[in-house]
């Protein structure tokens, strides 16, 4: 781990405050809100997570993205981080998993820039 890399305020001017990410693997789905001025992590949630784990069957699915999705929905209001912009791949379309996810998000409470 080290330093973040401080931005020049000319950048960070025009950067969006919270960036939601997503990652999916054959076996799991994480989330993650990350804050660019300063590209350290505000929040995130995985179906890695011990006690996520013992609550899914499945642990890649589109019903275990949802709750990732509201999860993190509840973190991020419990953080006041009120509204995130989404970056999605290159292959990411907003379908399945990443559908989930997004609203779900939405869902709890948080807007999308």
């Amino acid at each position: 781990m080290g330093i973040p890399p401080v931005r020049p305020p000319s950048i960070t001017k025009y950067l969006k405050p919270y960036l939601l990410k997503m990652h999916f693997t054959n076996k799991y789905v994480s989330a993650q809100v990350i804050h660019t001025p300063t590209a350290t992590v505000a929040s995130s949630a995985s179906s890695q997570e011990k006690a996520l784990r013992e609550s899914m069957e499945i642990q890649r699915d589109v019903a275990a993205a949802a709750k990732i999705g509201k999860i993190l929905g509840e973190r991020l209001l419990l953080k006041n981080i009120p509204a995130v912009s989404v970056h999605l791949k290159k292959e990411q379309k907003y379908h399945g998993k990443v559908k989930a996810v997004i609203d779900s998000v939405v869902e709890a409470g948080v807007k999308l820039l």
